[in-house]
């Protein structure tokens, strides 16, 4: 177990009756090399079992006592990490390192791309698929104005194709990810694969 700072030890709640307890969660956050967690990603490292209704009550509790802060960013995703007071920013350091340098596609799970709720994710792999396209359709223009064949392909039509199809696929990935946006804002989140 990690040992718990000073003066968070001061502030936390030492509740035994709960079946998770503040300093469970609290050594849990401090013993990972996460800076910072979603309740999602929080509740699968907590043991024993329990539900995420409670790592979340914990979490009110913590953030009432300024020991955890949250960032909410869009499509209702809040990060917790806990609040060290030497921190310009709120969250510690190393979450500031971290926040900058991992980019949507380095977080993009499986997960996250099959039930479209990774947004930042798969915009950001719709825009590379319209770059790419930019790009197939350039080099078949400029082929096409030369005249010359791309080798081991029977024309440079086969690029503008390939960039037309493209085009197409990132299209409709970033419809239905819309689409499912719109299902989740309205009817919740759907669950169609479950939880690790």
């Amino acid at each position: 177990m990690s040992a718990i700072p000073t003066w968070i030890d001061e502030r936390i709640d030492r509740n035994l009756d709960n079946t998770l307890t503040q300093e469970h969660v609290v050594e849990t956050m401090l013993e990972s090399d996460r800076p910072f967690f979603s309740i999602r990603q929080l509740h699968a490292r907590i043991k024993p079992d329990v539900s995420r209704a409670t790592v979340r009550n914990r979490l009110q509790e913590l953030q009432e006592i300024d020991v955890v802060a949250t960032e909410t960013y869009p499509d209702s995703i809040s990060l917790y990490y806990i609040n060290h007071p030497e921190s310009d920013w709120p969250i510690s350091p190393e979450g500031k390192r971290a926040l900058n340098a991992s980019s949507p596609l380095d977080r993009l799970s499986t997960r996250g791309f099959l039930t479209l709720s990774d947004t930042a994710g798969i915009r950001t792999l719709v825009l590379a698929g319209f770059q790419l396209s930019l790009v197939l359709l350039a080099l078949g223009g400029v082929l096409t104005v030369i005249g010359a064949d791309v080798s081991g392909a029977q024309s440079d039509i086969v690029l503008w194709d390939t960039a037309f199809n493209l085009v197409f696929v990132s299209i409709l990935l970033l419809v239905t990810e819309r689409t499912a946006r719109w299902v989740r804002d309205k009817y919740g989140p759907l669950n169609l694969l479950p939880s690790t």
